[in-house]
């Protein structure tokens, strides 16, 4: 059995601000470091036997203190890359909120291909493809991936067995592990959304992209 411990990246200053896509320069603020040094212990006593991320700097910045604790070094794979949304890249949500493709984005995203940039079923399907090479190369292993919000939520769906329409069901936050086992091709959705904090009950959050 391979085990999938999928770790959004933590905070940044514009995390449900502004759309950030593959934008580079985007860095952990103050409390996303904590939250990347807290991921130590959380997952202290739990084997890991390869640590992979996100090309982008946050990710790669999240994973970095786990990396160190268990001396090993980061995997970086683009299949794990944010959506591509083009030319929604750097706008804010507030603007976007005001577009006729944000409705869609909302309530058929299945049926989304954001302007110059990725649909959401492409990356549902480059987010499957790279969990099935994860799981042939480390058949009887656990696999920390750091990566962003839209793409764990896409694998989820598919994991869970639900229509990529239901994508705004989920909420994936800062630094939140979701786990996914994976035993004899069969998907098997463990955890959810585990952030070890019961404030999200408190603040209402859960955003676009990230």
């Amino acid at each position: 059995m391979t085990t999938l411990l999928l770790v959004r990246h933590g905070h940044t200053d514009v995390a449900g601000k502004r759309l950030t896509g593959r934008a580079l320069g985007v860095h952990l603020n103050e409390l996303g470091r904590r939250q990347a040094e807290g991921l130590v212990e959380r997952l202290e006593g739990v084997r890991i036997d390869a640590i992979v991320s996100s090309p982008l700097e946050r990710c790669r910045e999240t994973a970095a203190p786990l990396a160190k604790a268990r001396g090993r070094a980061v995997d970086v794979r683009r299949a794990w890359i944010e959506v591509g949304y083009g030319e929604w890249t750097g706008r804010s949500i507030s603007q976007l909120r005001r577009t006729k493709l944000w409705r869609r984005v909302m309530f058929a995203p299945s049926n989304v291909r954001f302007p110059g940039g990725e649909s959401l079923l492409e990356v549902q399907g480059r987010a499957v493809d790279a969990t099935l090479d994860i799981a042939a190369r480390h058949a009887r292993g656990t696999v920390v991936v750091v990566s962003h919000a839209d793409v764990i939520r896409l694998l989820v769906a598919h994991v869970a067995g639900m229509h990529a329409d239901h994508l705004q069901r989920l909420s994936i936050d800062t630094a939140s592990i979701t786990a996914v086992s994976i035993s004899d091709g069969f998907p098997r959705l463990l955890t959810l959304n585990d952030t070890a904090d019961l404030a999200v009950l408190r603040s209402g959050r859960g955003k676009l992209g990230g």
